[in-house]
């Protein structure tokens, strides 16, 4: 898949869409690409036996290196029971060559459709409960799996690295299967107008550097790459001496060492010599323009600066920047064009590369705001700085926030390995730290001498190039030595090791500490070790019942997103200011029905921000530019959506046979019924709503990591106690509704990207005796790189990128849903329904084989314990249990009754449950009449 850093995920997830899942695992059996000779493998393992010394160590994290050149990074943390192992190779879409565009990202593809001795590693990572996959980018591929710690899993994922490394298949035959896959994907950016304006940007930015090209390559290259050129890629760049393999999480050192040095160590070191890569785009000398024009969307606007490479001492500038720039609500951005109602929302993105990278701002507008005024504020605020510049109060506040997410990130051992992908790509993976200490160190006279140096008219890609007589120059962009940026460097002291902790069901309920505080709060408590002190926690408040909510559903829904924008005490700035030195990230989320907290904070800080959401929790301030800022996102957001497949379909699906009068918190509402009650929504009925509905009558809060129990529970009288809302709770009922068949088909012109949902709604709940037979037969037909629809629509046919299916499980009612999905290209529409209706009679005649439903336990179990040692999945599902009156208990006989199943069991339960002549389908995409 092609990748993107989180930070671009997180500050514009509402303009990009990058997930995905790499290519399964193929069938059959082909010979891999020769290799030309190297060492040999006699020496190779010969030097492998030698015990490895480090070869150095920064915080935690101790590098070895293989004698063929293969650099291994050791990140061992116990503090929860998970592995992450990240294979980094340091090639990407920078370094194709003419006709190669989307080379490094197809092979990525390639790779997991297998090798001789490795024939089905996709299915094997669905059977061992890996959750695997692999990325693209400029500078780097990387392939990585996260799993319960487990030393076979362990040593087997390390093995299929070690073998798909030189023994791949990379079979013409696989890549004409998985051309329509790529395509696919492809054609799923195609439906995104901010994903195509993105790389439209910087096609127009870098006129010679492969910045330029999209890792996605062009349509032509791929569709036509020659596949002994695909070869010669692969035998070129994947090699020990041109990869990094990072361990982390929960594991031996010395028996990884060993199993490193037996399965790479035998790798021969190659003699081939890459190619020294020295294209560099020159000075920028005018300002640049792109336009696209396509249906549907929101206006969107975006400016692109070139910026030193990552490893510069200025990047550090350059990141501080962003925030000071698009930060919510003091960024200078934000105030300009969110507070100033020129546009919805904003944000930033500095790209750190290995070469001269690019800094990009945005803004996307709400329906009716004008672009030309947005344009004029957006870029008068970008270069202003000469006379405007920045101050230390900003420099600070961007510094702590910067250096909080830089924590929070290192403190978990399941990202810090992929995280450290990026900088390998940049040179060197201690760049990761040395930028946290040029960030400590930046000034406000750092910040205003990068902003005068590169955000400049001329510098700049948004409008076209005009002509100037005096133009203004950038300095001459510049490759940067890694080596000597970090001669002085000098990490801190080590970080102590966490708890090893075991996430079973009966260790769970043993460590979990539970008490009621009045009026109604029930609290669960699992104190444990865990790296950087840190700790999850979750709240949930469950409010009113069918009657008192009528007409109030827009209302309940809007409120969450007020909670953050300040308090009787504390000014909008002052909270978030207050979230940075607590070193808390709070998000607030919910409807009319409840409302959630979920917090991530340390040990220490835990009590303080405890009290800190009791504060905006009971004395919101809901300002009134608040909600004109809430509004104006959430009817971009609607007015987005009407023209998505993906909205479109679950809009029919929603509404088709809903029973429900208007104003009914259950009734499906039409995207012009909800612009019309977003529109209506008062600061009045916000203050009543909350007034009237919110309280800790009914609630629940879990908290598990780093924590002194009795403080938090001190905190936790002294925020809640007390706090009862007039409205009493009773759950809001969802009977089974019968509903007609049905199969609905929506026409979206000039969308690539086309949607199919197949849903049936079953008389079945939680803990049913059906639930664990449905649950695997399920997982058998639909779930995971193993099932029947991956196996059949993705890897044979190659129609589809994304094709799965589950159940939605009621906790109480009888009734949950069952549902299907699939994307695809629209003239595939045909096929792919073809397919999944065989595939559902084939379900029903033939049922599931001993194989499958044994390879589906397996699979599902893992994912299982997976999930429990997840510390914000194990909150939630605590508060959850509190919630039904359950104990982590039921998970462990859900598991037992899973191991339990037999195939015919599992055939007798999708025959009992599932009726193709019962499915709801709906589909969507620009099928021009077909």
């Amino acid at each position: 898949m092609r990748t993107y850093p989180a930070r671009w995920l997180i500050v514009a997830s509402a303009l990009l869409v990058a997930t995905a899942q790499a290519a399964p695992a193929r069938k059959g059996k082909a010979k891999p690409p020769a290799r030309k000779p190297a060492a040999t493998a006699k020496a190779a393992t010969a030097a492998a036996v030698a015990p490895l010394a480090p070869v150095r160590a920064v915080e935690g994290i101790t590098e070895y290196r293989l004698p063929n050149g293969l650099q291994v990074l050791l990140a061992q943390d116990d503090a929860k029971p998970t592995t992450t192992v990240n294979l980094t190779y340091r090639v990407g879409s920078r370094h194709e060559n003419y006709g190669e565009t989307g080379m490094a990202h197809l092979l990525e593809h390639l790779l997991f459709k297998g090798s001789p001795k490795y024939p089905k590693a996709w299915s094997e990572f669905t059977k061992r409960g890996l959750r695997a996959n692999g990325s693209t980018w400029l500078d780097r591929t990387n392939y990585f799996a996260s799993f319960t710690a487990n030393e076979d899993n362990l040593r087997w994922y390390l093995a299929w690295q070690a073998d798909a490394m030189v023994n791949s298949f990379i079979a013409k035959r696989d890549l004409d299967t998985e051309m329509t896959v790529v395509r696919n994907e492809m054609e799923m950016g195609e439906n995104n107008p901010s994903r195509i304006l993105f790389e439209k940007t910087l096609a127009t930015m870098y006129q010679w550097h492969n910045y330029g090209k999209d890792t996605i390559g062009a349509r032509a290259d791929v569709e036509n790459v020659d596949i002994q050129r695909l070869q010669a890629f692969y035998r070129q760049y994947y090699q020990p001496d041109n990869a990094t393999l990072i361990v982390s999480g929960k594991f031996d050192p010395a028996k990884v060492l060993a199993w490193v040095q037996a399965e790479f160590g035998k790798l021969p070191a190659p003699r081939r010599k890459l190619p020294t890569l020295y294209t560099i785009d020159p000075v920028q000398d005018g300002e640049r323009a792109i336009t696209l024009r396509r249906q549907g969307g929101v206006p969107l606007l975006f400016a692109g600066y070139h910026v030193p490479p990552g490893a510069h001492p200025d990047t550090a500038a350059v990141e501080l920047l962003g925030l000071v720039m698009s930060d919510v609500p003091a960024g200078r951005l934000h105030k300009r064009l969110v507070d100033g109602q020129l546009a919805a929302s904003v944000f930033s993105w500095n790209a750190t590369l290995a070469d001269p990278g690019f800094a990009l701002y945005g803004a996307q507008l709400a329906p009716g705001q004008d672009a030309d005024k947005a344009r004029e504020a957006m870029l008068a605020t970008l270069e202003s700085l000469a006379a405007q510049p920045v101050t230390e109060e900003e420099v600070a506040r961007a510094k702590a926030k910067w250096l909080k997410e830089w924590e929070l990130r290192f403190s978990d051992p399941e990202t810090v390995g992929v995280a450290l992908s990026e900088t390998v790509a940049q040179g060197d993976w201690r760049l990761f730290f040395l930028l946290r200490d040029r960030v400590k160190a930046a000034t406000a006279a750092d910040l205003n001498r990068v902003a005068q140096a590169h955000l400049l008219r001329d510098n700049r890609t948004l409008a076209t190039y005009v002509p100037t007589e005096k133009p203004t120059r950038a300095p001459r962009p510049q490759q940067v030595d890694p080596a000597a940026q970090l001669k002085d460097f000098r990490p801190v002291e080590t970080v102590a090791k966490a708890e090893a902790f075991d996430a079973t069901p009966a260790n769970i309920e043993a460590r979990t500490q539970r008490f009621e505080l009045a009026p109604g709060l029930k609290v669960s408590l699992l104190p444990k070790g865990t790296r950087g002190d840190v700790v999850q926690a979750q709240l949930v408040l469950r409010l009113g019942d069918a009657d008192s909510l009528k007409g109030l559903a827009t209302v309940g829904d809007m409120l969450p997103g007020m909670l953050d924008k300040g308090t009787a005490r504390l000014s909008r700035q002052q909270l978030q200011d207050r979230m940075t030195a607590l070193k808390a990230d709070i998000q607030l989320g919910g409807s009319a029905e409840q409302l959630s907290v979920t917090l991530m904070t340390t040990r220490d800080h835990l009590p303080a921000v405890i009290e800190l959401v009791g504060q905006m929790l009971r004395e919101p301030s809901l300002p009134a530019e608040g909600l004109e800022e809430v509004r104006r996102q959430t009817l971009s957001s609607i007015e987005q959506a009407r023209k998505e497949p993906e909205a479109i379909v679950d809009d029919a699906l929603d509404r088709h046979g809903n029973p429900y009068p208007a104003g009914d918190v259950r009734h499906a509402r039409t995207f012009d019924e909800l612009a019309a009650e977003v529109a209506g929504v008062t600061v009045e009925q916000l203050k009543a709503f909350h007034q009237r509905f919110v309280g800790v009558r009914q609630a629940q809060f879990a908290a598990v990591g780093a924590m002194d129990a009795a403080a938090v529970r001190a905190a936790l009288d002294k925020a809640f106690a007390g706090w009862s809302q007039p409205a009493t709770f009773q759950r809001v009922p969802r009977p089974l509704v019968a509903l007609a068949p049905a199969r609905l088909s929506f026409e979206t012109p000039d969308k690539q990207n086309a949607t199919l949902v197949v849903r049936q709604p079953l008389a079945i709940k939680e803990l049913d005796p059906d639930q664990a037979p449905l649950m695997v037969a399920n997982f058998a037909f639909g779930s995971g790189g193993n099932s029947r629809l991956w196996k059949r629509i993705r890897e044979t046919e190659g129609l589809s990128y994304d094709v799965r299916s589950g159940v939605m499980w009621s906790p109480i009612d009888v009734h949950s849903t069952w549902q299907a999905s699939a994307i695809f290209a629209p003239s595939n529409r045909t096929k792919v329904e073809k397919a999944f209706r065989e595939e559902a009679d084939r379900a029903l005649k033939q049922g599931f084989t001993a194989d499958e439903i044994a390879q589906a336990k397996t699979g599902l179990l893992n994912y299982r314990r997976l999930q429990r040692a997840q510390d914000a999945a194990l909150a939630g599902g605590l508060a959850h249990n509190d919630y039904l009156g359950r104990r982590f208990t039921v998970a462990q006989q859900l598991d037992d009754a899973i191991a339990a199943v037999t195939p015919e069991q599992a055939s007798a339960a999708w025959r009992k449950y599932i009726d193709p002549d019962r499915f709801v389908s709906a589909v969507a995409g620009d099928f021009k009449g077909q």
